[in-house]
């Protein structure tokens, strides 16, 4: 069976009378988008059923030849999805491929279906719709990795870890707090992703070339058969809109940048200098020639895609910079750019998901890590304020000399004597001893937000009812 038309006259047929002859081979090689709009197929199939049906309750088309395409775009799905559908360069992209087939499948009706609607609309359609559906992939993502944090965290919520800035030991945390901080990133991803879907949502079908169209169409009629909130207000502006694909792009860049950075984390964690977390076999790689290695692959190609991902941002906006209205064919570029970053990003999601959900904390090495460093010197300082009622730039004086009392003796704060303490400031009594371990440190940290059990605790309880 020919399921398509491959001779150079097919394509002369859906440019019509215009031109006497096909394009050279190097125009069509640059012209052709069917290569990557392919995966559009089920949107573009999804708009043309809506427009014909709306075509013919507007008697603009018959009830029987709107039936009748409807049919025929159902046989080109499922070939598509069966992987027998042919699809040729020559046809140029994906909404003439299947308009070929359409009239090989059903003839003469296939001609009535692009009535009152332009390619320039069609396409915007199909690449809204298709956008939306990766918005809605996208938070579903977001929300199983969030799932899986929220699961290390209520698991951690007592385990002290050091925290850091600078990448300096700062002050000690849990380890369920520093989970719960990658779920409120990814909650303010997820909510960019929610929030661009919103705006994404009104239909460009019908607004034709740019200029709109004579026939009596209903507009509303094939916003809300195909989802869509309401139509798009401007012809013009419908035909040439491609903010939702680089709103896309902006929140999945800022996204990969928070997987970059947990990334990070996990390759220094991993690291036989810090052994603060041990990665599963699953999600790691073995080295050629040295056999002892266990490389954090998985995470560092995270770490990459975030370079991938925005380049596809930065380049569509280089592409629409400086265009005019209304559509140019420059347009074209922006779907690889979008196809690639949901992809990077989809994948990116799905492996870091996997890796959170079997990762294992080293307690031992995390809590002695948690007590390096001076990290309790904030809670001296605060010791001193609260107990002695001390200025806090005095507290804070008297706390510094007492850490470098330690660091000559080569020891931590808890391990000075009364008696060092005293030398520094003899109104310090022997109860400062009760708040210089890390587990009173964390523990103290009850504030809203803070890294107490307590308060994680608190924070996974609303969070799994969020995500339930």
């Amino acid at each position: 069976m020919v399921l398509f038309m491959s001779d150079k006259n097919s394509s002369n047929a859906m440019w019509g009378g215009r031109f006497a002859s096909g394009p050279d081979a190097i125009m069509e090689a640059i012209n052709a988008s069917i290569g990557f709009d392919k995966r559009m197929a089920a949107q573009d199939i999804a708009g043309s059923i809506a427009h014909s049906a709306m075509l013919a309750k507007q008697d603009i088309i018959t009830d029987s030849d709107a039936e009748t395409i409807k049919e025929g775009l159902l046989t080109i799905l499922s070939e598509i999805e069966s992987g027998i559908f042919k699809y040729s360069t020559a046809l140029e992209d994906i909404h003439m491929n299947i308009e070929s087939r359409l009239q090989e499948i059903i003839g003469e009706p296939a001609g009535r279906l692009h009535t009152a609607r332009s390619r320039n609309d069609q396409v915007a359609t199909d690449f809204k719709l298709w956008t939306r559906d990766q918005c809605d992939a996208v938070i579903l993502g977001l929300s199983a990795l969030m799932s899986a944090l929220v699961n290390q965290a209520e698991a951690g919520a007592d385990i002290v870890m050091p925290g850091f800035t600078h990448l300096q030991v700062a002050q000690p945390v849990t380890w369920g707090h520093h989970m719960m901080a990658y779920v409120e990133m990814l909650a303010r991803d997820r909510s960019r992703f929610v929030d661009a879907r919103s705006r994404m949502n009104e239909s460009p079908l019908g607004a034709a070339a740019l200029a709109g169209t004579g026939f009596p169409i209903d507009r509303d009629m094939t916003a809300g058969a195909l989802g869509f909130d309401r139509p798009s207000a401007n012809s013009l502006d419908a035909v040439s809109d491609r903010d939702f694909a680089l709103e896309f792009l902006s929140a999945s860049s800022i996204c990969a940048t928070h997987l970059s950075r947990f990334a990070e984390e996990l390759v220094i964690w991993s690291s036989a200098q810090f052994k603060f977390v041990a990665l599963s076999d699953r999600f790691s790689t073995g080295s050629s020639i040295m056999p002892q290695k266990k490389n954090p692959d998985a995470a560092e190609l995270i770490r990459a895609k975030v370079g991938r991902i925005t380049g596809s941002f930065v380049g569509l906006l280089m592409v629409m910079k400086g265009l005019p209205l209304a559509y140019s064919k420059d347009m074209q570029e922006d779907k690889e750019q979008v196809f690639d970053a949901a992809d990077s990003l989809m994948l990116a999601l799905a492996a870091m998901t996997g890796m959170v959900a079997d990762m294992k904390p080293n307690v031992s090495k995390l809590e002695v890590a948690a007590a390096s460093g001076f990290s309790t010197a904030t809670d001296l300082a605060d010791w001193l304020v609260r107990e002695l009622g001390m200025p806090f730039r005095e507290a804070h004086h008297v706390t510094g000399s007492l850490v470098a009392k330690a660091e000559k003796q080569r020891c931590d704060l808890p391990d000075l004597s009364l008696d060092d303490m005293q030398a520094i400031n003899n109104q310090i009594t022997e109860d400062v001893f009760n708040f210089l371990s890390v587990q009173n440190s964390v523990a103290s940290r009850k504030s809203y937000g803070g890294t107490s059990p307590e308060q994680v605790r608190l924070q996974v309880a609303r969070w799994k009812e969020v995500l339930a």
